[in-house]
């Protein structure tokens, strides 16, 4: 290895213009430049497929989300609905409650026209 202003001879007497150990260093650097991108590859492949999970998991997230919500609002309207129709039950019953006590009196007012009827029958048949 023989070096003459910047020309330098190898092993295999070719012509180089770098020294030995600076070749030997770049080549070193390349290699392992190579095997970091290699790496920073197959660590994109991982981090794409953990991303596609965290996406797909995401999405049945917000399926089962809105199915809840869903549910919940179904729920709420049934419980709404039970409310409105037990305040029309109520309100029926005290219609039908002042309805009976409506034909009570009358039924009573009845009974009373009609005592008042047969005495009357009975003080007119006596009298002939």
């Amino acid at each position: 290895m023989s070096a003459m202003e910047g020309i330098y001879f190898d092993e295999l007497s070719k012509i180089r213009v770098l020294q030995p150990e600076v070749l030997t260093q770049t080549e070193e650097l390349k290699d392992e430049c190579k095997q970091f991108v290699d790496k920073i590859g197959e660590f994109q492949t991982v981090v794409g497929g953990f991303i596609d999970i965290v996406d797909r998991l995401a999405k049945q997230v917000e399926q089962e989300k809105m199915m809840a919500i869903g549910a919940r609002n179904t729920l709420k309207s049934i419980a709404k609905e039970r409310e409105s129709q037990k305040h029309q039950l109520q309100t029926l019953i005290a219609e039908k409650r002042i309805q009976l006590e409506r034909l009570r009196l009358q039924y009573e007012s009845l009974l009373q026209v009609e005592s008042s009827q047969n005495e009357f029958i009975e003080n007119f048949a006596v009298q002939k």
